[in-house]
Formats: C-alpha cells, sequence, structure tokens
C-alpha cells in the first residue's frame, strides 16, 4: 500500500520567467497529488544556502545560488501518495538532456543550470526543506 506523504517541490526562476507555472502544477494535480501551500516568493540567500549546503565548495556552487535567487520561485508543499517518488517521476531526471519527453524536465527545461524545478529526493529532505522555505 502506499504510503502518505509530503514533499517539497519548487518551480524555479526559470519556469516563473517562462511562464510555466500553471501547467506544471497541472500535472502534478492530474497525478493525484495536492497542493497544501503554494507561494510565489524570492528565494533568500540564506534559503538557498541551506538547502545546497550539501553542494557547498563545489565549482557550480555559487552560480546555482545566484540562479535560484535571480527571481521569483512558486514554494509547494505536495501531499499524496508515495509523493515524493511520484513527484520525481514527473519531473524528470535533473538534466533536461536526459529527460523524456512527457516530463516536466523533459518538455520545459533546456539545459542543466536551469532544469525548472527542484523536488526533495526523500521524505526526510522532505520534512527539511518544508522547514527551511515555509518556516
Amino acid at each position: 500500500m502506499a504510503e502518505f506523504q509530503r514533499t517539497y517541490i519548487m518551480l524555479k526562476p526559470d519556469a516563473v520567467r517562462n511562464g510555466h507555472i500553471g501547467e506544471i502544477i497541472n500535472r502534478f494535480e492530474r497525478a493525484g497529488l495536492k497542493f497544501e501551500r503554494i507561494e510565489l516568493a524570492n528565494v533568500t540567500p540564506e534559503q538557498a544556502a541551506a538547502n545546497y549546503k550539501e553542494h557547498e565548495g563545489k565549482p557550480f556552487y555559487a552560480g546555482l545560488i545566484s540562479y535560484i535567487t535571480s527571481g521569483p520561485v512558486v514554494k509547494c508543499v505536495v501531499a499524496g501518495p508515495d509523493a515524493v517518488a511520484n513527484a520525481r517521476r514527473l519531473m524528470g531526471p535533473t538534466n533536461p538532456l536526459n529527460a523524456g519527453p512527457g516530463t516536466i524536465r523533459g518538455d520545459f527545461g533546456l539545459v542543466m543550470d536551469e532544469n525548472v524545478i527542484h523536488g526533495s529526493d526523500s521524505p526526510a529532505s522532505a520534512e527539511r526543506e518544508i522547514g527551511i522555505f515555509f518556516g
């Protein structure tokens, strides 16, 4: 039996800038996932650093922080059966070049550095990220 879970989803600045918010939200709802919280906001440098702390010191870290704080994002708490795995299936692989048609990154992402969406990779990460972005 599927486990009811909550996960954290963030539509990144390129998704907001390119007008993909409605279509992406619709895909989650059509898959049976429910939005518990949703907010358009700017990510603070402190939130970005907390969320991406495992990447600190890597060559792409500064660019990642700069990108995620470059414009508004849509922060979401999404819930449902096996929400983490189902959300990751909808998103597709991190690199849009490896994401197939029908996935969010495959349909809307163009490059690895701006890949449209972030989703928690485990229930523990989801709770940590929900705390970072929603307090």
